[in-house]
């Protein structure tokens, strides 16, 4: 009896020391595969072009350089606290000589209105002269790029600025008169590359060439899919910049990304685009910009709602009232109740929506004061869109109307592309 007592309890221990070693092992095999996944996301992880300062520090060190920058010019760190580093800060940290700064539409840290003329100036945090490429230097579309005697001293030139992907985003123009300015002058430009949030699809009107403005200055579509850095390769390859000219350009590419990859932008690129679903709405919204129909400039919703006083309340039930703000110190319709729609719930497009700005035109109790012609045409590229939504076409038709132009467009694209 009492040898049998004994077995049983060598069984009960051998059992429990399998149970626990299985179990240990169990979790040492989890922990190993969370660890496995962790190392994964990490491995896969964008990284954008400004933050590889191993392929481009042997490029810009010993060299008076200017950058081309905004407040999404920055290094990503590994650290709450501190999540991010301006780059002009970083480089100045190791001694990098910059000469001057060249700042867009919205000024160096993104706070100035769309539209609001910037001036030259100097940089109260670093001391670095400020040059301005819209205020100053702004030539109403025939000039917004560096003078000769503004590159006199600069050996090189670097771009770092967060695109959002859409024609109209004036930071392309920027990007166009800069690579231009430094053709004409002998002078390299280095693109830092960072992803588009609108780069998995492609379409819109392609723009006409009497139609080139500040606000488009290519033969491409609305959404066109590519990063910045394709961009400027395109600009180049295809000879877009005056007489033909080509600059000396080095992209450094992203790390990790595809055209399919979805990326969220940790910095407002510009005052009236806050947020994600504002980003992804741009395209589709920003022809309200040439009509009188707010897209919510003058609230907290910039772009993820529209309205006007003129749209039927029966119909358009939302409402909200523009008053000036962060971005907008006189927005469109000021003061006066807006009678629209509210998107910002609606699911993510992965093309261009134009029956907003359809019906909005069909619906209003002002037809012949709707579009603000010269400003639609120009966001547009092309006068035939006001003409077909005038005469009545739905949008199935008007999309398939630009398809031969895309078509084209995407031959020329895939010259350029650096990512799947």
């Amino acid at each position: 009896m009492k040898q049998r007592k004994i077995l049983k309890s060598i069984m009960l221990l051998s059992l429990m020391f399998l149970f626990s070693t299985f179990a240990g092992c169990h979790k040492k095999n989890k922990n190993q595969q969370e660890e496995h996944l962790t190392f994964q996301n990490e491995k896969e992880k964008i990284v954008v072009g400004a933050n590889q300062t191993e392929k481009y520090l042997n490029l810009i060190n010993g060299k008076n350089i200017a950058i081309v920058a905004n407040n999404t010019s920055v290094i990503f760190k590994d650290s709450q606290d501190h999540p991010y580093k301006h780059l002009i800060d970083s480089l100045l940290s190791i001694n990098i000589k910059i000469k001057r700064l060249f700042t867009p539409e919205h000024g160096l840290r993104g706070a100035v209105d769309a539209g609001e003329e910037i001036n030259n100036g100097i940089d109260e945090k670093t001391g670095i002269p400020i040059v301005s490429l819209y205020g100053d230097n702004n030539n109403h579309g025939n000039g917004n790029k560096p003078s000769k005697e503004q590159l006199k001293d600069i050996d090189l030139i670097l771009f770092d600025i967060q695109d959002v992907g859409v024609r109209f985003y004036t930071y392309l123009s920027t990007l166009h008169y800069i690579m231009e300015a430094a053709a004409e002058n002998g002078i390299p430009v280095i693109v830092l590359d960072r992803p588009n949030p609108n780069g998995n699809y492609i379409d819109g009107p392609v723009l006409q060439s009497e139609f080139k403005s500040f606000v488009g200055l290519h033969p491409v579509p609305i959404v066109y899919g590519m990063t910045i850095g394709e961009y400027a390769k395109m600009i180049n390859g295809e000879k877009w910049l005056n007489n033909g000219v080509q600059c000396d350009l080095t992209v450094i590419p992203l790390k990790n990304y595809t055209h399919e990859s979805s990326y969220s932008l940790p910095l407002r690129p510009s005052p009236n685009l806050p947020n994600d679903k504002s980003i992804n709405l741009y395209p589709s919204l920003c022809l309200f910009e040439g009509t009188n129909v707010s897209c919510g400039r003058g609230t907290e919703m910039q772009f993820q709602i529209f309205g006007s006083p003129d749209l039927p309340s029966d119909l358009y039930k939302f409402t909200f009232t523009p008053q000036p703000n962060f971005g907008s110190k006189k927005p469109k319709n000021m003061g006066q109740e807006c009678h629209g729609l509210d998107l910002s719930k609606t699911k993510n497009l992965n093309s261009i929506n134009f029956s907003w700005l359809i019906d909005a035109y069909h619906n209003t109790s002002e037809k012949n004061k709707f579009f603000r012609e010269k400003s639609f045409n120009l966001l547009a590229g092309t006068d035939k869109l006001k003409e077909q939504i005038e005469d009545g076409l739905n949008f199935n038709d008007i999309k398939a109307s630009w398809q031969k132009d895309l078509d084209s467009f995407k031959k020329i694209r895939q010259k350029y592309l650096l990512y799947p």
